[in-house]
């Protein structure tokens, strides 16, 4: 094992809904260890304002606004990515939601949303790019998954489901596509303090439950995934498939 196993010079990272949070988190990551970078949001602003942050620190990166939910702008914007900036090598499915309710008053239109955003997005996007990945014979996709791919939670039903679909959905990614080069794995996050958690960073009682939950006592820093993402996403894991890694402080392990 050598430094070069985590070596991502030269290569191309699109990371979804990396303007802000986790996924800005893994985009600055891959760059630190040498890959360009494509950032990617609904949110033009957000997305030039992160994509600012980072160039300020040397690093190469790129822009590209798209809806992940919607299969025609999706397949569009992934070629014009390839057209302009060069081959696609790791793509990272990061977009997600969250909306909280009982299951029995649960939105319909709110489960839509969720699995949408959550699950059909890695579907769109990972095609389209391993599509692509294939007629070149090497690939790496990385699907943000979750504790919640395995426990739940009262009043998250929904986004449950949808995790527990992302890393079925990375299984089944790795067995179609693993014999064309593609390494496809996920990385299961515990609870971070990003925006999508604040309300319950905000909650002192979470916070209390949660530190007593989690054996490591504490909610996790998104700098604590890039290690992971990394790994994933070099010549280190050329033989890891269809892998679901949590990262959390524990949780998964202990009742």
């Amino acid at each position: 094992m050598t430094r070069t196993h985590f070596d991502l010079t030269g290569h191309r990272a699109l990371v979804t809904g990396s303007s802000l949070g986790i996924g800005r988190a893994l985009a600055e990551g891959l760059a630190e260890y040498g890959a360009s970078v494509v950032l990617n949001a609904r949110n033009e602003t957000r997305l030039h304002e992160a994509a600012d942050i980072l160039r300020g620190r040397g690093f190469d990166v790129a822009e590209a606004a798209f809806d992940v939910t919607d299969a025609a702008a999706v397949e569009t914007a992934i070629a014009r990515i390839e057209d302009a900036e060069g081959p696609i090598d790791i793509l990272i499915n990061n977009a997600g939601m969250q909306f909280r309710a009982p299951l029995e008053e649960f939105p319909t239109d709110k489960w839509d949303l969720l699995l949408a955003t959550n699950v059909t997005s890695a579907f769109l996007v990972g095609k389209a790019v391993a599509s692509r990945m294939i007629t070149r014979g090497a690939g790496k996709i990385i699907n943000i998954a979750s504790v919640q791919s395995e426990l739940a939670r009262p009043g998250i039903a929904p986004y449950t489901a949808t995790k527990g679909a992302i890393r079925n959905l990375t299984r089944g990614m790795a067995t179609d596509w693993a014999r064309h080069g593609l390494q496809c794995n996920a990385i299961a996050p515990g609870y971070f303090k990003t925006p999508l958690n604040q309300a319950l960073v905000d909650d002192p009682n979470f916070t209390a439950w949660l530190e007593q939950r989690t054996p490591a006592g504490r909610w996790g820093d998104v700098d604590e995934l890039v290690a992971a993402a990394v790994f994933l996403a070099g010549p280190g894991s050329s033989f890891v498939n269809g892998h679901t890694l949590y990262v959390d402080g524990g949780m998964t392990a202990s009742i």
